[in-house]
């Protein structure tokens, strides 16, 4: 038998109460809870101390070109996902005067898109883990740009909510595929980092929506070329993903000797997945809840919000929306780094606290200079808190379902708070608050402010008490349904480790694995 020099841990606890204890008080002990497998395949608990922080020159690299080439993909194409989503939320106000018709109305067409990307997300996730990376992500992208340039032909309102419905379905399927290829070609040690510069793919993909939008000027019918920019980017991102080869993970399937990913072993995996997990899922679409709702409601209306209440023009407006996502995009990195020493769930629960903190200072100045630099804090740490999502997910997953898992439990999320913009945008335009010059204008920043901070509470109360597997090698793990013995396997109640001892058993040897 081997022995660790760390101090021994009591094994997680079971049951959701039970747990929710544990994890809260892991929440406050530096050292980390790790269950691990050694050599000869015994299984104990023990106290790890986190490893140092490494220079983050050094983590990027380690990264392979190979690497590189496969997260920068992924990168582009979660930020061509913003640009396509944020492009109706910036130009809410100009959609209202080319379609006659309520910016409550518009944002309808946010909400339709929400509620459809979690059917997007398990159709294409789970084509992503049935069939590979690849595919569904090229298919996803390429039908968005055409969908993009679909709607610069609506003829009227009713033809737009249709073209955006469809839009987000497609939509849905790109995060899972994304940010699972993106990050499972990254070195462990690098993937708090990495995960917080991925996450700058839905701040990069509004900053540079904000900017199309600055550049083509304020006329109502001037985000028609801000969808054209969309349409290319989508495209052309789906194109380079078209170029390159298959993730590893099926890769290395194929290499060594496998029969192939049959339909029956992987829906064997998968309902086995659910029935086992389906706590984790749950647990994962609260989560997402709350974070996608502090990201809708501190940003999708926030332009609408410069323009009605603050009295600022369209380039105003615009500039301060940039700064704002400038500030995102520093804060999901800068926090994404620190979470691969800290904790994931530290991180997220500090910089939430600090970003409600920063409220008063968000809704109250009445300059452009005064509220882009509220703006850039704010989104500093709540976005921030964002910057260890991409990696925390994808370790809490169960490793040959990080497709699906991670874009399914996001889209849920979306679906769960895709009424917020319509809700702020109703209850605004209910009140009147003194604006400038004391004219009566929409409540947006009462608003606004006071839904930021009950979402604050539910995101560092739901963290608190949930799990986390920082460190989880799950690169290691095979294919969903790799073969049929996996899933005569599976039937008989055990995993694919314990039929193939001699080959995916053999690769985790003496490899941490947290439970």
């Amino acid at each position: 038998m081997s022995t660790s020099l760390n101090e021994p841990a009591a094994a997680p606890a079971k049951g959701i109460f039970a747990s929710a204890k544990q994890n809260f008080g892991d929440l406050f002990r530096w050292r980390q809870r790790v269950s691990v497998t050694n050599s000869f395949g015994e299984t104990y608990t023990e106290w790890q101390y986190p490893t140092p922080l490494e220079n983050p020159i050094s983590l990027l690299a380690q990264l392979s070109i190979k690497g590189w080439v496969f997260f920068i993909v992924g990168l582009l194409a979660w930020l061509a996902d913003a640009f396509d989503f944020h492009a109706i939320s910036i130009q809410t106000v100009k959609f209202s005067e080319y379609f006659n018709t309520s910016k409550t109305n518009i944002t309808t067409a946010i909400t339709l898109t929400l509620l459809l990307r979690s059917v997007g997300a398990a159709i294409f996730g789970l084509a992503g883990d049935r069939f590979g990376r690849k595919w569904p992500m090229v298919g996803n992208l390429i039908i968005l740009g055409c969908l993009q340039i679909a709607t610069i032909y609506s003829k009227n309102f009713q033809q737009f909510l249709a073209v955006r419905s469809l839009f987000g379905l497609f939509m849905g399927g790109v995060y899972g595929n994304a940010i699972a290829m993106a990050l499972e070609n990254c070195p462990v040690n690098a993937r708090g980092l990495m995960s917080g510069i991925l996450q700058q793919g839905y701040s990069m993909g509004y900053v540079i929506a904000a900017c199309a939008n600055l550049g083509v000027g304020g006329a109502s019918d001037s985000w028609k070329t801000v969808f054209w920019i969309g349409a290319g980017l989508s495209l052309g991102v789906g194109v380079i993903r078209m170029l390159l080869p298959e993730s590893n993970q099926f890769i290395e399937a194929k290499k060594i000797g496998k029969k192939g990913i049959t339909a029956h072993a992987f829906w064997v995996q998968t309902r086995k997945m659910i029935r086992l997990e389906w706590r984790m899922v749950i647990y994962c679409c609260i989560l997402m809840s709350w974070f996608t709702y502090i990201s809708h409601v501190t940003q999708d209306s926030y332009t609408t919000f410069l323009l009605t209440s603050k009295g600022l023009d369209n380039a105003a407006s615009s500039r301060a929306s940039i700064l704002m996502q400038a500030g995102a995009c520093f804060g999901t990195m800068t926090m994404g780094y620190i979470s691969q020493f800290v904790g994931r769930r530290r991180s997220m629960v500090v910089a939430a606290l600090i970003s409600g903190a920063l409220i008063p200072a968000w809704i109250l100045p009445t300059t452009e200079r005064g509220l882009s630099a509220a703006g850039f804090f704010l989104q500093f740490f709540v976005q921030g808190s964002w910057g260890a999502v991409p990696i925390h997910l994808n370790e809490l997953s169960p490793p040959a379902f990080r497709s699906v898992f991670p874009g399914l439990t996001y889209q849920i999320g979306n679906l769960v708070s895709s009424p917020s913009t319509e809700i702020v945008s109703a209850i605004s335009a209910s009140i009147n608050v003194s604006g400038p010059g004391g004219k009566p204008v929409p409540a947006y920043g009462p608003t606004m402010g006071v839904a930021t901070a009950i979402i604050i509470l539910g995101i560092v109360f739901t963290t608190a008490v949930g799990p986390e597997k920082r460190g989880r090698h799950f690169e290691l793990e095979a294919a969903a349904g790799a073969t049929i013995e996996d899933a005569k396997a599976l039937e008989d109640g055990l995993t694919p480790a314990d039929s193939d001892a001699g080959s995916s058993k053999e690769k985790r040897r003496g490899i941490e694995d947290e439970n």
